[in-house]
């Protein structure tokens, strides 16, 4: 069995962070999925047990979230908030007991899920008094179901914006405007994050109200791109990044046989990551900026403009890309409300399945290198043990 990876103290006690050869940067990058959510924080706790802590977090929704509370807690408390976070949203109880068996527990998932479409989730969401449907328009009741007022409650509690904001992490969301219908990243390289950038991440209509900053109205980053990837791969810095990119939904999956499957793999096509996609534009463009370098670097510099000769000496050394794509796997008895189904036994079987499957994911040395020089871009589909 290989060696942890847990890094040895400095003279001061602290640990430093784990990192491979030739890498420059750790990123955490968090898909959206509401519920399934917790399957973030246990891939956080196997990664935090290992040493290993992220230089930038990037979230989308629930992934926003998780990335706040890490970014805004020192490591040694990230784990604690994580749980306090979790444990407060799910600390309802909806049975004390059922017969084993997929159908029993599928019946006890949809009346939690029930549940929280009746009454929310404590910390997080609750219904408005005055339904939507029964508002009239321009009315602050009007365009949601419910009110996140005690989400702010939450991330005022366990999250050090100060901490945030101090650049030590490098933090990302992605939220819409709702008047442009642009994506937007809220970075805590350009701007000051406070609690509503987060929430305007999460905020899916029409369950949550749109958030306000400054002049402008915000909603959930998934429903253009649950994935912030694009972001991290549109940066011009040139640094080797190893990145963990946790997704919620799968593009993969099985035929629906009913109605009730149709739904669920709806939402699973909707709001997957387009890993490959993206991965397949970065390489074209990649390959166009190699091309471009090697026609610059033969011409005479009297022939070259000063901004051709500064774009020659940016693309000598372009940046290599590791991608640990984990994807959570569904369950048997998870249908399509699987993302609002916040009953407090499926909260720590997300959990538990992010902690194995980041556990036996680090155990692989190979998935962790650097890929070699002038390759660009690798992805390990962790759960196929595949490469892309």
């Amino acid at each position: 069995m290989n060696a942890p990876l847990m890094p040895p103290k400095t003279q001061y006690g602290a640990r430093q962070s784990w990192r491979p050869e030739r890498c420059d940067r750790v990123a955490l990058v968090l898909q959206g999925g509401g519920a399934l959510g917790a399957y973030q924080a246990g891939v956080y706790q196997a990664l935090n047990e290992a040493g290993i802590e992220p230089d930038w977090v990037s979230g989308v929704s629930i992934g926003a979230i998780n990335s706040a509370i890490i970014a805004g807690n020192p490591p040694e408390k990230r784990v604690e908030r994580l749980k306090t976070f979790w444990e407060r949203i799910t600390d309802r109880k909806i049975a004390l007991q059922t017969p084993d068996g997929d159908i029993f527990r599928e019946m006890r998932n949809s009346f939690s899920a029930f549940t929280t479409m009746l009454m929310g989730q404590p910390g997080f969401f609750e219904p408005r008094r005055t339904s939507p449907l029964l508002s009239f328009p321009g009315a602050k009741d009007a365009i949601s179901y419910y009110d996140t007022a005690p989400l702010r409650n939450t991330l005022c509690e366990l999250v050090d914006f100060e901490r945030l904001n101090d650049g030590a992490m490098r933090f990302s969301v992605g939220a819409v405007n709702i008047r442009s219908g642009n994506f937007v990243y809220f970075d805590s390289k350009n701007s000051t994050i406070a609690a509503e950038h987060v929430m305007a991440s999460g905020a899916l209509p029409p369950a949550f109200p749109p958030v306000q900053i400054g002049t402008d109205y915000f909603w959930d980053g998934g429903i253009v791109s649950n994935t912030p990837l694009q972001h991290l791969l549109d940066q011009e810095d040139n640094k080797n990044t190893l990145v963990f990119q946790v997704d919620l939904f799968s593009s993969r999956g099985a035929l629906p046989r009913s109605i009730a499957d149709v739904a669920s793999r709806q939402k699973d096509i909707q709001y997957s990551s387009r890993t490959r996609m993206t991965t397949d534009v970065y390489k074209r463009l990649l390959g166009w900026k190699k091309k471009t370098y090697e026609l610059l670097k033969h011409m005479p510099d009297a022939d070259l403009s000063q901004e051709d000769r500064k774009m020659r000496d940016d693309l000598a050394r372009l940046p290599e890309i590791t991608i640990l794509q984990m994807i959570y796997q569904q369950k048997n008895y998870e249908g399509d409300a699987k993302d609002y189904e916040f009953s407090g036994t499926s909260m720590r079987e997300h959990w538990k399945s992010g902690y194995e499957d980041t556990k036996r994911t680090l155990n692989n040395r190979s998935f962790l290198e650097m890929p070699p020089d002038g390759t660009g871009i690798v992805t390990h589909d962790v759960h196929r043990d595949t490469e892309v």
